[in-house]
């Protein structure tokens, strides 16, 4: 219910708005549960797949495929279908925050896409296992039913171009922090290209419009903060969801209000 009184609240209040900037990230939501052990496969029944030297096949030789990862496959899947393919049981999450230091919990992992004006435009709910990548696409389709946008901004974590080639099918301009792996030299190279800019007061109009992402830090810090993100005390996914949607649901009438004034 929360969900879809949102998501009302979101076409209503953007019908005739043009948004420029959607900023994308995800935040850890630590629950009071155990986390679900996944089943191992079993190597009495699981074939493995037997190793071949790398290059050419020798004639007459089948090549087994490998399976299509998830943001693969969501190419051909719709919003329904790219949802109940999300994990959403309790797991652990491993995640390193800005000053490099890796932090664990137990719980859920929040998906957000945030407009101009600090507006959740979006959110699901998956496992804290998952990678930020994997909720992209979802929710970048669920923020396209909702709102006209021009840009999306995410951080490196969603440095894929299956992320990128969804952005650019949706008629927007994907601003994303690039991976030191997709970089020739890695974090030595972007280390220096950055230090040369600013010795010569020199910036990107991408790294200027890169800057409002921190509209999605603002608001994953609000909810924990003002609006009892931090303090789940339900269990299940289902009521969790809930829980969460009822404050970004305030939230999100407080600041259009405040717009509005």
């Amino acid at each position: 219910m929360p969900h879809r009184l949102h998501e009302a609240l979101i076409k209503r209040s953007h019908e005739d708005r043009l948004v420029g900037h959607i900023s994308r990230d995800a935040t850890a939501i630590e629950a009071r549960e155990k986390p679900v052990k996944t089943a191992a496969p079993d190597a009495s029944t699981t074939a493995q797949p037997s190793k071949r030297k790398r290059g050419r096949p020798r004639k007459g030789e089948v090549v087994e495929k490998k399976e299509p990862r998830r943001l693969e496959r969501q190419a051909d899947m719709s919003l329904a279908e790219m949802l109940s393919d999300l994990p959403t049981h309790c797991a652990v999450g491993t995640k390193r925050n800005a000053k490099g230091h890796t932090t664990s919990w137990i719980g859920y992992k929040l998906h957000l896409d945030v407009a101009d004006g600090d507006i959740p435009i979006s959110a699901i709910l998956t496992s804290a296992s998952l990678h930020d990548s994997q909720a992209a696409i979802p929710l970048a389709t669920m923020t396209a039913g909702r709102v006209i946008n021009l840009y999306d901004l995410m951080d490196s974590a969603y440095d894929a171009p299956e992320i990128k080639a969804k952005s650019l099918a949706l008629g927007h301009v994907p601003i994303i922090d690039p991976h030191p792996r997709s970089v020739p030299g890695g974090k030595q190279a972007i280390a220096a290209e950055a230090s040369a800019r600013r010795a010569t007061g020199y910036a990107l109009a991408e790294d200027v419009r890169y800057n409002q992402r921190s509209a999605a830090e603002r608001i994953n810090g609000g909810l924990k903060d003002d609006y009892g993100a931090r303090y789940v005390r339900v269990r299940g996914h289902t009521k969790v969801f809930c829980h969460l949607m009822f404050g970004i649901l305030a939230l999100t009438i407080d600041h259009l209000m405040r717009m509005v004034t």
